[in-house]
């Protein structure tokens, strides 16, 4: 028998790749259980499938940095800390941080194949041995506008979200005087492909980092937050730093009052998404 459920939840994080560097990506994860039979005449109980898998991916993956085994230098487990530094493109990386705001994932990179052999390798010992495989479909939202991937990290957050290094992939709609306005869109998914949004109270000197070291090109970031201390050094080049948090409330925030300085005879109307099918929205 085969079992299947659609949108069962959607993985917002950040990978590295090493080209690109940390990326930002959602991706709606959609199931298919093979197996037999149970005593209630189930593969498995929706409920079960909902509940139980839901939360093996949350944990293993979801608001996490994945890296990839074949990444471009190197990252070392220390207690219970993370250290990682790389290389992409041009530009440097380096971030130490608790190790249970990370996964690694086999493989050059953290694309679609690798992720679904990853989740599945987590997921399938852990189901009734009736279930005897499992599928996972990973795919993006549908785009009705333009997009971008960015990662951040938020220290204010009590749960995931303050993982110094997570992110979304995520749509943008501007309005002026209530009318779309795509050239503006595109700007800014352009302006923020892959971008690391930053914080600005959340910068320090690179000579007060503890784990790790920057280059001369990097931009640093460190907090404690109630997961544990984070530290994050980055090319300047690849940051935008915002003075607020980088919540998409601030984002949009943000976002309508740049634009309105640009537009100061019309109404600016933001609509920032965090991921899948949620935002937030400002207007100015």
């Amino acid at each position: 028998m085969i079992l299947f459920v659609n949108d069962l939840t959607v993985i917002d994080f950040s990978y590295l790749c090493n080209r690109r560097g940390p990326v930002g990506e959602s991706w709606i994860v959609d199931v298919v259980l093979h197996g037999d039979l149970n005593s209630e005449s189930m593969v498995l109980d929706f409920a079960l499938v909902k509940k139980q898998i839901k939360r093996l991916i949350d944990e293993s993956i979801d608001h996490k940095l994945a890296i990839p085994t074949g990444i471009n230098g190197k990252y070392e487990l220390a207690g219970d800390r993370v250290n990682v530094d790389y290389q992409f493109d041009t530009h440097h990386f380096a971030m130490s941080a608790p190790k249970s705001s990370v996964c690694f994932v086999t493989g050059e990179n953290v694309d679609v194949a690798n992720t679904i052999n990853f989740l599945k390798s987590v997921i399938l010992p852990e189901l009734p041995k009736n279930v005897k495989d499992v599928e996972f479909l990973l795919r993006p939202e549908a785009s009705r506008s333009f997009y971008y991937h960015y990662s951040h990290g938020l220290k204010k957050h009590d749960g995931n979200c303050q993982r110094i290094v997570h992110g979304h992939r995520s749509q943008i709609e501007i309005f002026l005087d209530n009318i779309p306005t795509p050239r503006l869109q595109k700007e800014l998914a352009d302006k923020w492909q892959d971008i690391y949004l930053g914080s600005e109270e959340d910068i320090i000197d690179a000579n007060k980092l503890t784990y790790i070291e920057a280059k001369s090109e990097d931009i640093c970031f460190a907090y404690e937050a109630s997961q544990g201390y984070f530290e994050l050094a980055i090319a300047n080049a690849r940051c935008d730093i915002l003075p607020c948090d980088t919540t998409v409330e601030c984002i949009a925030h943000y976002l309508a009052h740049e634009l309105k300085k640009q537009h100061s005879t019309k109404q600016v109307k933001v609509k920032a998404y965090e991921g899948v099918g949620k935002g937030a929205i400002a207007i100015a």
